[in-house]
């Protein structure tokens, strides 16, 4: 745990308004709050400190969607020209310090140019991913009680569009909640229809806008909303300060990610998760970066050499994107014969996150483009990494499987059932130590409560992350699964993210997830799903044989591992993530809903199909 000193000094390197003389306030813990006294703009560290220090010629903002075939590119004053003029059109309609404005866009400019026009003017952002489902919205809607609601007719996937306005309608008309303004960027593709004296087009407000200035705002002052999915069915908004946000996210760009003002920064998420609040729009902006918006696939858009056209082209000098791409690259292109069509002389490091990352896939990457490959750890409640490789400090030897330590700020234990610390490389929960840094989450959105006890009452003193692992007598921290996966067999706890490290060390298996089902005799025992990669010839049952025997000779009997079978596809969120938890409901046979974040219900359908052949769940 770093000190009070620390955290001031990383302080002055922003701009204040009026500068913080008091560093920590932990009186309400674990409502803790960093620099209260201090004055600041978000909006103004990210765009008009860089334009009034000589680099507003400088590109800001790079636009690349190849399933439009539109490029655009913005420098920090044209950046900001727009950023103040559509805050003006927000104001124009009434919107001030504390008010809330949804978000609901893809991932195009306008995105980020709202997020930041409502940073300007004090107001707090609510992005929620475009394509929601219009039940889901509308729980959000009447959570955050937006006065505006900003949205684009459409999103653009790479076989289909997604009509948004539809959507939004019927989430509205759900709602109890109704905002009085909706603002709707019209998308050439498809024109979506208005309600007159609620619908006003994102064109004709700006031209009618005048610019405005930055809104003076304190340091504890809410900078956005952005829900989590709840264990309960109510989604949890997470709410960041202002000032404490500022200070960790520059600070982590240079830390962690090691890189400086002028570097193309590229973080390939989208706006509507945290990775895109914290490096796509402000991180790299707080730290005078071109940053990266793409919106495309890392594969089939219109190939697996997607990412490398965009790193050649841009000369990206960070890319930051899940693993689950790196395994859909792998599987297309698995001896990476369109990697070698490109120049990556820029490019210098490639960060990982939002799932475990698997060490035959990390061991692919580092193999094919021949740089430092660093998985590292974090959440959405934390809003930066908890533990990383910190190029800008020390690089550290590389531990396939293992984000490394713990980020400065950040001290990170294991914990038995019973709240005590375990020996090293045994799994438990794990925590971080209180108070967490500043950047991190300071309460739930009008749930106080719920924020203390889902949180910090389990564990006393302590942050519950969710997550279950272990750390070895080195300190590298090894996030094995969340820990409801860790499942009981026969009395034995296994993490499913250990099965899943063996069964990736099959030559044939691209992907794979291993989910924990009710069984009468031993509690609960392991089931397999597998993908494989491109081109694989070898029958099925030869693959799940091999793999089967794998995890026995790997593990032991006792992981108790006979059920596999492969599947075509994992279903997943639009982040990425495997639904285990779903896949887990429906083979026990327990009732489940179709997650609100799914990329792609077929596939969902798919698996559940291959289950039953299987005999899960039973009739």
């Amino acid at each position: 745990m770093v000190s009070t000193e620390f955290w001031q000094e990383a302080a002055q390197a922003i701009y204040w308004y009026r500068k913080p003389e008091i560093v920590l306030d932990s009186s309400r813990a674990p409502f803790n709050r960093w620099f209260p006294d201090g004055v600041t703009n978000a909006c103004y560290n990210a765009l008009d400190f860089h334009v009034e220090r000589g680099r507003g010629e400088q590109t800001a903002l790079i636009y690349d969607s190849p399933v439009t075939a539109t490029k655009r590119q913005y420098t920090y004053t044209q950046l900001l020209a727009e950023v103040a003029h559509f805050a003006g059109a927000l104001a124009a309609r009434g919107v001030v310090t504390g008010d809330r404005v949804l978000i609901y866009m893809p991932m195009v400019p306008e995105a980020a140019i709202a997020m930041l026009a409502c940073a300007r003017i004090g107001a707090i952002h609510s992005v929620v991913f475009g394509g929601f489902a219009s039940n889901e919205l509308a729980q959000r809607i009447d959570d955050a009680t937006p006065l505006v609601i900003v949205a684009a007719s459409c999103g653009v996937e790479p076989s289909r569009l997604v009509a948004y306005k539809p959507l939004l309608d019927h989430a509205i008309e759900l709602a109890r909640h109704k905002p009085e303004h909706c603002i709707i960027l019209q998308r050439p593709m498809l024109i979506a229809e208005m309600i007159e004296g609620r619908d006003m087009d994102w064109l004709q407000v700006m031209d009618r806008a005048r610019p405005v200035a930055c809104v003076p705002v304190n340091a504890n002052d809410p900078l956005y909303i952005l829900y989590t999915s709840g264990t309960t069915g109510q989604p949890k908004g997470v709410v960041r300060d202002t000032g404490g946000s500022i200070v960790a996210l520059k600070w982590s760009m240079k830390a962690v990610y090691n890189v400086s003002a002028g570097d193309v920064y590229w973080a390939a998420s989208d706006v509507g998760w945290v990775v895109g609040h914290s490096y796509i729009v402000y991180g790299p902006l707080f730290a005078g970066c071109t940053t990266l918006m793409y919106e495309g696939k890392p594969v089939g858009t219109p190939d697996p050499g997607a990412y490398w056209r965009v790193i050649e082209e841009y000369k990206v000098c960070v890319l930051f994107t899940a693993p689950t791409a790196f395994r859909a690259i792998k599987k297309e292109d698995p001896q990476g014969h369109y990697l070698a069509k490109y120049d990556l002389q820029h490019f210098r490091a490639l960060f990982l996150a939002g799932e475990r990352c698997d060490p035959h896939t990390l061991g692919w990457a580092q193999d094919k483009l021949q740089v430092p490959v660093i998985d590292h750890w974090w959440q959405t409640e934390t809003g930066w990494p908890v533990c990383s490789n910190c190029l800008g400090i020390e690089e550290l030897p590389i531990v396939a499987g293992s984000p490394a330590r713990a980020v400065p700020g950040y001290e990170v234990r294991v914990l038995g059932k019973d709240g005590a610390t375990v020996a090293a490389g045994d799994i438990g929960a794990l925590v971080l130590d209180t108070p967490l840094p500043p950047g991190t989450f300071i309460t739930l959105w009008d749930a106080p409560e719920r924020f203390v006890e889902a949180y910090f009452t389990r564990f006393p003193g302590y942050y519950e992350t969710g997550d279950a692992g272990y750390i070895d007598e080195n300190g590298y921290v090894f996030v094995m699964s969340r820990t409801d996966d860790v499942i009981n067999v026969a009395g034995h706890r296994l993490s499913t993210g250990a099965i899943e490290e063996v069964l990736f060390g099959d030559k044939d298996v691209a992907e794979c997830a291993v989910i924990g089902i009710a069984d009468p005799i031993k509690g609960q025992i392991p089931l397999g799903l597998l993908v494989l990669n491109s081109g694989v010839t070898a029958p099925p049952e030869v693959i799940v044989a091999r793999t089967i025997k794998l995890v026995r000779d790997s593990i032991g009997p006792v992981a108790a591992f006979k059920l596999c079978t492969i599947v075509e596809r994992l279903p997943k969120t639009r982040s990425g993530k495997l639904l285990r938890g779903t896949l887990r409901k429906i083979a026990d046979g327990e009732r489940w809903k179709m997650p609100a974040t799914i990329d792609d219900p077929v596939v969902l359908d798919e698996v559940a199909v291959a289950l039953k052949k299987m005999g899960y769940p039973a009739d």
